[in-house]
């Protein structure tokens, strides 16, 4: 009898052991499909906005763009994979990957990005420090609960259409994105102290200047009073380039400075100096050619530029 007493029991427990492993695994999986989710789809929607913000995590800017679209594709699936039973050992793996990446990416980059806005998760606000490995960690344990917690995958095919239609999304938004550039077209890349300088992403506003001009050293030196953001400024000198270190260090205005000045002015004639061109995302946004009283602060302002 006591044998026949016991067996019930030990089902009882074992069967309360299941609901307790399913509840986690469950908790778990939707606090983490919440973050990626977010998180993937937020990059997949602007793959070029976000290129801009992997370059400044040191990113090279060459990969920038296919790293944005490639970790929006991977962050939306395993957020997907996660919420789908079936589909969740997948989706921790998944996520665990990815988060492990994180890490060692900001683990050999850290010195340089000590402090630096890391915020690629947009429910989670947090800077490059101690607290990112504690909170990437965190959520490593949770996708491992998940993923241990939970039977295993199945129906590849499914999982591979699920993969195929978030492309696809993916693909779309970058395609409507490109649509909405306007304007002429810069350079891909331009050459910078011997290297070469992405134009194709984010906001960069091209000074063209003589440094023997007082005019150009005016302006440049109330620019350089502006925020900028994460806008950045390439002089191009019109003349006599061996100067135009001095020039900058003497106005304060902070630049990389490019020699090719051919290649510029034949696709961005100006008239005189000074003059600008504001370009987002590889196309003119704008000509500046006023550089007097409010100008070009108020346009730069207006164009969401500097502040």
């Amino acid at each position: 009898m006591n044998q026949s007493i016991a067996q019930p029991r030990h089902e009882i427990a074992a069967l309360e052991l299941n609901v307790w492993k399913s509840a986690v695994s469950w908790v778990t999986a939707v606090l983490l499909a919440a973050v990626f989710l977010s998180s993937g789809i937020w990059k997949s929607a602007a793959p070029q906005d976000w290129a801009v913000r992997l370059s400044e995590l040191k990113v090279p800017a060459s990969l920038s763009l296919a790293g944005a679209i490639g970790f929006g594709i991977a962050e939306t699936m395993a957020g997907v994979l996660l919420l789908v039973p079936r589909f969740r050992r997948w989706g921790a793996i998944l996520t665990g990957l990815l988060l492990t990446a994180f890490m060692i990416f900001i683990g050999a980059n850290y010195a340089a990005l000590t402090g630096a806005d890391c915020s690629c998760f947009p429910l989670v606000k947090r800077v490059v420090g101690p607290g990112f490995f504690v909170g990437d960690g965190a959520m490593l344990l949770l996708a491992i609960a998940a993923g241990v917690w939970s039977k295993p995958s199945r129906s590849l095919r499914t999982a591979a259409i699920i993969l195929g239609a978030v492309t696809v999304f993916t693909f779309v938004s970058y395609g409507v994105g490109e649509a909405r550039q306007t304007g002429t077209k810069a350079p891909a890349s331009i050459t910078v102290e011997g290297q070469p300088y992405s134009l194709e992403h984010g906001k960069i506003l091209l000074f063209f200047f003589d440094p023997e001009c007082m005019h150009c050293f005016n302006a440049a030196k109330t620019m350089s009073q502006l925020n900028w953001g994460s806008t950045k400024v390439v002089a191009i000198p019109v003349s006599q380039p061996q100067f135009a270190p001095g020039f900058l260090h003497d106005t304060g205005l902070k630049a990389a400075v490019t020699s090719d000045l051919e290649m510029l002015k034949k696709i961005f004639p100006y008239v005189n100096t000074p003059s600008g061109v504001a370009l987002e995302n590889g196309r003119e946004k704008a000509a500046l050619t006023q550089f007097e009283g409010d100008e070009p602060a108020a346009t730069l302002k207006k164009l969401d530029f500097a502040n």
